[in-house]
């Protein structure tokens, strides 16, 4: 009896097993795709949280300190590379630390002076990183400024609130009569909201009036934070903004109708302020405090011994100490504080901290004014942060701000883009023959 023969299985077409090949590279790629997008939101959340947070001081260390010594650590695991420019940078801020260990092997009393230096090292640390991860990516400056404006208004909302008796705890978020915020000082609390007022300022000028309400709204509220805060450094700050970023913009473009806008619209916003101003002295105990505090010269800066009169005596002080006389030494020993950053860096940081942050702070000033404006895509960030960095440089003659957490983040964020544009021009003369150059299919927030 015979049987059939069984069908010889065929082989599958070349064809077909090319294209099931194919789907699976597809989905390959797609499934990684997907992972790749996941983790780039998870890291731009992590920097948008870490600096909200730093809106947040009113105990020390306080959430931003834990946050960012846990952020910093996790992007170096996964791979953070520190370039020469963020190098350059570190080692900067090494040196002046560094004249901040000499400085205490002047005491003889330690007191919190090693604590105040490991501070000091841990807030440049963030500079480095915020500048590295903003190298890295450009994109990532948006979420920096976006959790820094949302900080900004909150805090700024607190002290208004608290100003205005109208929250529970109210004397919280207030000192000597003048909003703080949730920060420990008005005078810190005043000149942290400058950098989004910057950003308010940039959106208001360049984008379409329907897409800037809500800007002017952040905008209007942040100007009276800075006013209730009572501080004549972020007033002066505020001041400087106002001038310089449409002036800026005014330059930067050949629009005609874009200087007419801008034109236009500082006009507008003098007016507004100064209508705000005139309702907001109709209060008697803003107006008292107001009057007080716009005077150029209190009766602590011009004494016989005040501010001014300490700043020459600790500046002879300096000559005889070439490695400082220890962190937190000039307050007891003068009865206050240097109150400005030149003479602190000398007396607290000796003359190696004091030529480290002079040469910082020239390479800062220069780097912004050799780029910012430059039509890149991330340009505005650029601009508003050289703008608060000028700023804080001005209002250093008459206060210290070596611990301020944003004034690290402004340094990062400028060294960045001072990375940014190196990488671009690399690239660019690399390909100028044969590819397109990078990123010219990106467009910044500026109109046509």
């Amino acid at each position: 009896m015979s049987y059939p023969s069984q069908p010889v299985p065929r082989s599958v077409p070349r064809s077909v097993q090319a294209s099931s090949a194919s789907d699976a590279a597809f989905y390959a790629l797609a499934e990684r795709g997907q992972r790749q997008a996941a983790m780039q939101w998870i890291a731009r959340l992590s920097l948008a949280t870490g600096v909200f947070f730093s809106g947040f001081v009113l105990f020390e260390p306080g959430p931003y300190e834990i946050l960012m010594l846990v952020l910093i650590s996790l992007w170096l695991l996964f791979g953070l590379r520190l370039s020469v420019n963020s190098l350059a940078l570190l080692l900067l801020l090494t040196l002046f630390n560094i004249g901040g260990v000499l400085s205490i092997f002047q005491m003889a009393d330690l007191k919190k002076a090693p604590l105040y230096i490991a501070v000091s090292y841990f807030l440049a640390l963030t500079s480095v990183f915020f500048a590295a991860v903003t190298e890295s990516d450009w994109r990532r400056l948006q979420p920096l400024f976006t959790g820094y404006l949302a900080a900004a208004v909150i805090t700024g909302m607190l002290g208004i609130g608290g100003y205005l008796n109208l929250i529970p705890a109210a004397d919280l978020f207030t000192l000597y009569g003048r909003a703080k915020g949730a920060f420990q000082d008005p005078n810190v609390f005043g000149p942290f909201l400058i950098l989004p007022i910057n950003w308010c300022i940039y959106q208001v000028l360049t984008r379409p009036f329907q897409k800037s309400l809500l800007y002017w709204a952040l905008f209007l509220v942040l100007t009276l934070a800075v006013l209730l805060s009572f501080s004549r450094a972020a007033w002066g700050m505020y001041a400087v903004s106002l001038l310089l970023i449409p002036a800026l913009l005014f330059i930067g473009s050949k629009n005609q109708r874009f200087r007419s806008k801008i034109m236009l619209i500082s006009i507008a916003a003098i007016v507004v302020l100064a209508l705000v101003l005139l309702i907001a002295l109709q209060f008697p105990q803003i107006s008292e405090v107001f009057f007080q505090r716009a005077r150029l010269e209190q009766d602590y800066d011009s004494a016989r011994t005040g501010r001014f009169a300490r700043h020459w005596l600790g500046f002879l002080l300096s000559m005889e100490k070439p490695f400082g006389i220890g962190p937190l030494e000039f307050g007891p020993m003068f009865g206050e504080d240097t109150h400005n950053i030149w003479l602190k860096a000398l007396l607290d940081y000796g003359w190696l901290g004091f030529l480290s942050f002079i040469i910082l702070t020239m390479l800062t000033l220069g780097f912004g004014f050799r780029l910012m404006l430059r039509e890149r895509p991330w340009q505005p960030y650029l601009l508003c942060a050289y703008v608060a960095f000028i700023g804080h440089i001005l209002i250093g003659n008459v206060i210290d701000i070596d611990h301020w957490r944003h004034f690290y983040l402004i340094v990062g964020i400028i060294w960045g883009c001072a990375g940014l544009e190196q990488r671009y021009q690399q690239q660019a003369r690399h390909h100028l023959t044969s590819e397109p150059r990078p990123y010219s299919n990106a467009r910044i927030a500026r109109p046509v």
